[in-house]
């Protein structure tokens, strides 16, 4: 089934940018990916290019240079644009804030530029539930606002919506969806791509996996004395190709939304604790995890998860996978990548 968009994917060498890049060409999108591969390696390029069996127009280079990215645009007859190129470690923004302002805001600036010069009034924007802060009520809906952000990357996130409601309020042709992000975790169930964390990760699962496979010698759970039921933060923790397909349900359906900048939570609607995930993992792949309790890190919120319900009734899109789907297919993918077999 063919569909006339010609679609960049700015980040589309990343995690969900390359999981969102095999649900688009499997719906018949024609795409460009652009990625500065200093997060990523070509070969989730590859990855994706296997499962779909097609190959993939590829630019590399970095979205804040505002040179590199006309000429994206004017090689190319662009329609609309998913944003995903942005650094995501919370723990990184803290220790480096200036690096996060200038990538994740910059790179979204200059984009926005980009797509004025040449015409082109759609895009999703890849945010996060970090917008929120630390909420006054969980589930979170959309209509929560906006508390002091825990982290650099959390503010980057608000700056970037905040950027994109200005930019509509100017510009009477653009339209944005800005896809508020749980904790995506899991991998593609091919294992030809998942999560490739560069250096030691900043996230839960492929630092959980890394463990399991012997690559970490010890998991480090950051506190256990938060208002949860075992002490150890609580997440809405969904699968990378669940989050994909709204995407793509955002794209067809972008263009017929009632506000021309919306919003979306993507989230199970389940909060899962830490340490919780953690005897899942063990239980579902029956491998043994070396863990221990650490103090509080900074920036992180206690708990969050999502109201999904309006994604649901205007996207019509619902989570399919499990977490221990998640939390399998991402050992497959450690695996993979690791020998193990």
């Amino acid at each position: 089934m063919a569909n006339s968009k010609k679609v960049l994917l700015t980040g589309g060498a990343g995690y969900i940018g390359s999981h969102t890049a095999v649900q688009l060409i499997q719906q018949g999108f024609e795409l460009i990916l652009v990625d500065d591969l200093s997060r990523s390696e070509l070969r989730i390029i590859e990855g994706v290019e296997k499962i779909t069996n097609q190959r993939v127009s590829f630019h590399q280079g970095d979205c804040s240079n505002s040179a590199f990215l006309d000429s994206v645009f004017e090689t190319n007859q662009i329609d609309s644009v998913i944003h995903f190129a942005a650094y995501k470690s919370v723990n990184e923004s803290v220790q480096q804030p200036l690096l996060y302002y200038q990538n994740n805001v910059g790179s979204m600036t200059t984009l926005l530029k980009a797509m004025e010069k040449f015409h082109v009034n759609e895009i999703i924007f890849s945010s996060s539930c970090t917008v929120y802060g630390e909420p006054d009520r969980i589930p979170v809906n959309e209509s929560a606002p906006f508390k002091k952000a825990e982290s650099p990357y959390g503010a980057t996130k608000q700056m970037c919506e905040r950027i994109l409601e200005d930019c509509i309020q100017a510009n009477k042709e653009l339209r944005s969806v800005s896809l508020r992000y749980f904790n995506p975790v899991g991998a593609h169930p091919s294992a030809q791509i998942g999560e490739l964390p560069i250096g030691t990760p900043s996230n839960l699962v492929p630092y959980v996996t890394q463990t399991a496979a012997g690559i970490r010698q010890k998991l480090t759970v950051f506190g256990n004395d938060y208002n949860t039921p075992d002490g150890s933060c609580m997440r809405d923790f969904i699968h990378v190709v669940d989050l994909a397909k709204a995407h793509v349900m955002a794209l067809q359906k972008v263009e017929a939304l009632e506000n021309r900048g919306e919003v979306f939570n993507l989230g199970t609607g389940i909060g899962v604790t830490v340490l919780d995930l953690v005897k899942r993992f063990v239980k579902t792949t029956g491998i043994p995890l070396n863990y221990e309790v650490g103090p509080r890190r900074a920036g992180d919120v206690e708990k969050i998860y999502a109201d999904p319900a309006k994604a649901a009734n205007i996207l019509g899109w619902r989570t399919q996978l499990s977490l221990e789907d998640s939390l399998l297919h991402a050992w497959q993918w450690e695996k993979q990548i690791r020998g193990i077999k």
